[in-house]
């Protein structure tokens, strides 16, 4: 899952990683996924991340997804611009 979101008061690199820290720190450690800033790192009111997530069943993984979707939308300081979801199934 890829996020696209707006920093809407940041005003430096410095306040944007203040903004964007706790999300992926919160989806690493409290749903133990793996999440990167993946775009966006010199700009000052925008990044993407991507969450990373393996499930034994297509029902838990929504579950997980719409877990994660609910916190990443649950933050107040920032705005989600676009949610890009992709499966690989075997």
């Amino acid at each position: 899952m890829r996020y696209d979101l707006h920093v809407p008061e940041s005003r430096s690199l410095k306040a944007k990683r203040a903004a964007v820290r706790p999300i992926v720190d919160g989806i690493r450690h409290r749903f133990h996924l793996s999440v990167a800033e993946i775009d966006h790192q010199d700009q000052w009111q925008r990044t993407a991340i991507a969450v990373a997530v393996v499930a034994a069943d297509h029902r838990h993984l929504t579950e997980v997804l719409d877990t994660v979707d609910r916190f990443v939308r649950g933050r107040p300081d920032i705005e989600v611009l676009e949610v890009t979801t992709s499966y690989l199934e075997e």
